[in-house]
């Protein structure tokens, strides 16, 4: 059944997959989990804590952000459509959360410059782009990259795509956003802009200052016929490290 209506401009296919990290290590978009985000919200709240020495300490950290109610409402859509015409177990939930691990995995390799490792994870051209981007960083944005799972505060879908090339070649595109803590030790006049938090992690003299950082990442797999159902990611945004 065609989709007229759905019709995009071209975009290059890429063949690059996630067949290693999703099919073989058997870490991302396992069925079985269930991890729900919330509706979005004005705001998202998700408690920090710390436990070191016996000592637990709880601090909230709030990512503000106002849904732009059209690209909440078509996003929907898109999902629905994804699920009739190619996908009927396709979940956003589910995706999302493979989406998180796949997001701190490349971001860690990044982060390491191993940019060998990224191949069938990351759309092959976009891995020399990264590469000479990461090499012209200095030390501390190279460890500011990386996200541990533990200091993920927030993510949550961005725009969807549903796009044909003039050769009849189906594609799907999901753009994730991703909100961190990193503590790499960053000159303030480097990140202007970016939210500065002071965590407790010990005693009361004892506390850490962390930084709240962005990134997009857009994952894109193609459904046609025949082709291997893995997703790559075919774009890489680190807000003030890598734009």
């Amino acid at each position: 059944m065609a989709l007229p209506v759905l019709r995009a401009c071209y975009r290059a296919p890429f063949t690059c997959s996630f067949t290693r990290l999703f099919l073989k290590e058997r870490v991302i978009l396992n069925r079985s989990v269930k991890s729900r985000l919330p509706p979005p919200p004005a705001a998202g709240v998700r408690p920090y804590s710390s436990d070191r020495g016996g000592d637990k300490q709880n601090k909230k950290v709030v990512v503000l952000g106002i849904p732009n109610p059209f690209i909440w409402f078509r996003t929907r859509i898109y999902y629905f459509l994804i699920r009739v015409y190619f996908d009927k177990e396709f979940s956003i939930e589910e995706f999302s959360e493979g989406a998180k691990q796949a997001f701190c995995h490349v971001s860690r390799l990044l982060s390491q410059c191993r940019f060998e490792a990224l191949e069938g994870l990351v759309a092959e051209d976009l891995v020399g782009k990264l590469e000479e981007k990461c090499k012209l960083l200095p030390l501390s944005h190279k460890k500011a990259l990386s996200a541990d799972p533990d200091e993920i505060m927030y993510t949550t879908p961005g725009d969807v795509g549903i796009l044909y090339d003039e050769n009849g070649k189906k594609f799907v595109s999901i753009l994730m956003r991703f909100w961190y803590l990193t503590s790499a030790h960053i000159p303030d006049d480097a990140m202007e802009g970016t939210r500065i938090f002071q965590v407790a992690i010990g005693g009361e003299g004892e506390k850490e200052t962390k930084r709240l950082l962005t990134a997009n990442y857009e994952f894109q797999r193609e459904f046609t016929k025949g082709v291997p159902a893995d997703w790559t990611i075919t774009r890489i945004e680190h807000s003030k490290l890598l734009d």
